[in-house]
């Protein structure tokens, strides 16, 4: 370890060189490399982590970089994970980075978080944090939670010492429907950052021992009023007593296969003229859209769904593949003869196989 370079932070008092023989030995798992990703990966690996992991298997997009700030327009079509360990390791060689190209999901999450004292959830779907906590929960492993909504972001850790869950505050997954998505309702580059920043802190806290540890309290930032409030919830006993990951932890049916075309087939669909349905917003769409496609944004398919022509077959586009899932289970409900289609890993996957 070089010591010179953590100078400012071991003359620190209530620091000083144990809290960073600490953080040496510290191996911490972050789940997902975007938006609340950046900060605290660019914070724990600057500030001497020993080891360092990282769960994504998203590539960069143009959408990203007002609020990634780890990534440039040199990145785009590349997998996040690699781009961040090149990068981290230029910023600091002294630490271990180790990625996992790949989403967490009940198949490894055992295996990937039995390796890290810690776990750092910057995942943006509530899929992702239930699987988190449950496996955290069964392993014994603090986590440190972080979520975005418009210009207000919060945080708070479960399972610290035996403290309270993320379940014991939300007990229940809400459905799809009822959860606002960043990509039709936007965020503010700089909200990442300060909820980043604050799970970063948290992290090092937990590691350290220093102050005091956000266990048992949700702390809610307004970016508008600037203002910080903390909610206090209790920890509900039974939630300790997880003992096995659910089967699934997904939205959908886990029975229900949704027919999917690779992106790969995109160019062939247009050469013939296909009929390809963008439930993008408005201003994706305005920024960039296939030729000929339909617009037809997700919150309006009920009401304009009589500009596809149900005779055909219909295939459904977004940003990443998600939204575009959801529009086919939706149009099935009601058109369930017609031949529906989701294009895997939408845009962003095909304009990284054109780049």
């Amino acid at each position: 370890m070089n010591q010179e370079r953590y100078t400012r932070q071991t003359i620190l008092k209530g620091f000083g060189i144990e809290g960073q023989r600490k953080l040496a030995k510290a191996k911490i798992l972050v789940i997902g490399a975007g938006g609340l990703g950046v900060p605290v990966l660019t914070y724990l690996n600057a500030m001497g982590v020993g080891k360092i992991g990282i769960v994504d298997n998203d590539v960069v997009s143009i959408t990203n970089l007002h609020r990634q700030v780890l990534y440039g327009e040199g990145d785009i079509g590349e997998s996040k994970v690699i781009t961040a360990l090149e990068k981290l390791k230029a910023q600091n060689p002294d630490g271990e980075i180790v990625v996992y190209n790949t989403f967490l999901t009940t198949k490894n999450a055992i295996e990937i978080i039995t390796d890290y004292d810690i776990v750092v959830d910057t995942s943006d779907n509530f899929p992702t944090r239930y699987l988190v906590n449950d496996t955290c929960v069964i392993l014994n492993k603090p986590f440190v939670y972080g979520a975005l909504h418009g210009y207000e972001g919060q945080v708070s850790v479960f399972n610290y010492m035996n403290g309270p869950t993320y379940r014991c505050l939300f007990p229940n997954m809400p459905k799809e429907n009822e959860v606002p998505n960043c990509n039709e309702h936007g965020v503010l580059g700089i909200i990442p950052g300060i909820i980043g920043n604050l799970q970063a802190l948290e992290a090092i806290k937990v590691v350290t021992g220093i102050g005091e540890v956000l266990s048992g309290k949700l702390l809610v930032f307004d970016g508008l009023q600037h203002s910080y409030q903390k909610i206090k919830f209790k920890l509900q006993s039974e939630n300790l007593e997880l003992k096995k990951l659910q089967d699934f932890y997904e939205w959908n049916d886990p029975c229900e296969i949704v027919p999917t075309v690779e992106t790969e087939e995109i160019q062939k669909l247009l050469a013939k003229n296909a009929q390809i349905v963008d439930v993008r917003t408005y201003e994706e769409f305005t920024n960039y859209h296939l030729p000929e496609s339909i617009h037809i944004p997700l919150n309006e398919l009920d009401t304009n769904s009589s500009k596809i022509n149900f005779s055909l077959p219909v295939y459904l586009l977004c940003q990443s593949g998600k939204r575009s899932e959801t529009a086919l289970r939706q149009l099935k409900e009601k058109h369930p003869e017609s031949s529906l289609f989701s294009i895997l890993g939408g845009l962003n996957q095909y304009l990284a196989e054109c780049s």
